[in-house]
């Protein structure tokens, strides 16, 4: 099943986003070399593709899993997660209809 990770950062976190990308980046590649990935990116934190020092407010995975408690810890494992790049992360069942 496919499952939506929601993530929410903290405030002033592009200097430990950059710092974790390429083991974060790495673990996406990773899940699409399975074919496991439907999307992924972040949300620039104005409106804007390259918000510049502004950075990001969070990011979006979707992504399948065996299970919510499977899709759960790998979220927990994200090191955006380690190194205190999200607030919060949510976990949902995401049921893809269009396109």
């Amino acid at each position: 099943m496919l499952y939506a990770i929601i993530s929410e950062d903290v405030s002033g976190s592009l200097e430990k986003r950059l710092a974790a990308r390429p083991e974060h980046v790495a673990r996406l590649k990773a899940l699409h070399s399975a074919g496991r990935l439907e999307l992924a990116g972040p949300h620039p934190a104005m409106d804007a593709d390259d918000p510049g020092d502004a950075g990001y407010s969070g990011s979006l995975i979707v992504a399948e899993f065996s299970s919510l408690e499977a899709a759960r810890q790998w979220a927990e494992a994200d090191p955006y997660v380690s190194a205190g790049v999200y607030a919060r992360v949510t976990v949902k069942p995401f049921r893809k209809v269009l396109p």
